[in-house]
């Protein structure tokens, strides 16, 4: 298959069916044979690139065509965001190829008058693209990050009142830039400069992470299943960001600890790893299929003190009867700290997901607290940047157990800025810290 029919049949799939971006196009790759293996880089693209700026191209749709984007027939619409995003966005594609390709596949998923209007609608933009005004930002500003940027509106007005103009745009940029491959070095089989040293031998260029002792980011394309130090479980896949947590946790060899979110498993077997593989792991999920992935990950990585459990966090005290050392509560969220790897769930998220989420959270934490011994630790962590999710949970908790308060002792390694981590809490934000946004708050149990 071409790789833009490729690309079509997964946006279509996204766009219209609602199925997630990245499952998607890993379900088309073991479905669909591309007809140059070479294009699989070009697929992804062109799926993920029409993704994160459908926001932006149906603005610039809507200036060109009758109907507009929303009452054009489903495959038409997205065979033309399909051939404007090469027009506006892919330097190294000819125009001439991205409408003469575009015309095509409205042969195929179309009838000869939608040929004609996919053919006139592109070649018009084409001919007018210098001409395009959009709003200014120092006028608009909403309105141009939104359209520039392709972010839905709400998540702009929401980002500006929080944290400014110019720290919203340095967010829509770092969002919409191609997210960083990190792995995590299994050091209970090997160090991070004997596997980089490895890497580096079959021609995979390394960089080490300046913000914790296991990370390595992968430069390039890689195939991260084919790697034998993968397979050999030297190594697993996991976010620069994520791997804070569990250092802020610092576990220790012989405790016993539970983590109530711990589906599909990197921190949970993190804490392993740190533990050097002497205790206990509690690791609940609610999903069998992600208890699955923690099972298939300690196995390959050589882990054996994680026991899965299948439990909603909100009645652990049910099957944990007795205290722990410490508990790791990596809470479902809204995920707006890590909008780059997931770039659907930008058109998604709406404002009232987080208001559900907040409860599902503080309800979490409260059931998970119970399990905490005495002078034991409770981290909270998330992969997003919201008030209401991070410090205002936090906050709401301490106040509802005065046997809690935030740990200041957190590790001197880390990547604190001024006076952060003091608190016992530290959000990282993309446009302060260069990656993804996370929260992490670490308490003791008085």
């Amino acid at each position: 298959m071409e790789a833009r029919q490729f690309a079509l049949k997964v946006l279509y799939q996204v766009n219209e069916e609602e199925a997630y971006a990245n499952i998607a196009l890993d379900k088309a790759f073991s479905q669909f044979q591309l007809a140059d293996p070479r294009d699989k880089g070009l697929a992804t693209e062109l799926v993920y690139g029409c993704i994160k700026y459908k926001g932006h191209l149906d603005w610039v749709i809507n200036k060109f065509a009758k109907p507009q984007v929303n009452k054009m027939a489903p495959w038409i619409r997205n065979i033309i965001r399909l051939g404007l995003y090469q027009i506006m966005f892919l330097d190294k594609v000819p125009v001439s190829a991205a409408i003469n390709e575009s015309v095509k596949l409205a042969k195929k998923f179309g009838h000869q008058g939608t040929v004609k209007f996919v053919n006139g609608v592109l070649r018009n933009i084409e001919r007018n693209r210098q001409k395009i005004n959009y709003p200014t930002l120092e006028e608009e500003p909403v309105q141009h990050i939104s359209i520039v940027y392709s972010f839905p509106i709400w998540l702009v007005e929401r980002w500006i009142g929080e944290f400014g103009v110019e720290n919203t745009v340095k967010l829509c940029v770092f969002f919409n830039n191609p997210s960083p491959l990190w792995i995590r070095t299994n050091t209970l089989r090997t160090s991070r400069e004997v596997l980089k040293k490895s890497l580096e031998i079959q021609k995979i260029n390394c960089q080490e992470s300046m913000k914790n002792p296991e990370g390595l980011r992968i430069i390039g394309n890689v195939d991260i299943g084919r790697i034998e130090e993968f397979k050999a479980g030297l190594f697993t896949v996991q976010d620069e960001s994520s791997m804070l947590v569990s250092h802020i946790l610092s576990p220790r060899a012989g405790l016993r600890i539970l983590d109530v979110c711990s589906g599909p498993g990197g921190k949970t077997s993190h804490l392993a790893q740190l533990m050097n593989n002497e205790g206990e792991i509690l690791a609940f999920d609610v999903h069998e299929h992600r208890l699955e992935l923690i099972r298939e990950t300690c196995e390959r990585l050589g882990i054996t003190i994680v026991k899965t459990v299948l439990q909603d966090a909100r009645a652990a005290t049910q099957v944990v009867l007795e205290q722990v050392d410490a508990v790791l509560v990596d809470a479902p969220c809204s995920g707006l700290g890590v909008l780059g790897r997931r770039p659907d769930a930008r058109w998604r998220k709406k404002p009232k997901d987080i208001g559900e989420l907040v409860h599902i959270q503080k309800e979490i934490l409260k059931e998970a607290s119970r399990l905490v011994k005495p002078g034991g630790t409770l981290v909270y962590s998330t992969c997003t940047i919201t008030q209401e999710e991070n410090f205002n949970v936090i906050n709401d908790f301490l106040k509802d157990n005065p046997d809690f308060s935030l740990d200041t002792n957190l590790p001197k390694h880390l990547p604190y800025s001024t006076n952060e981590g003091q608190e016992g809490w530290i959000q990282f934000l993309p446009f302060s810290h260069n990656m993804d946004g996370f929260f992490i708050a670490r308490m003791q149990r008085n």
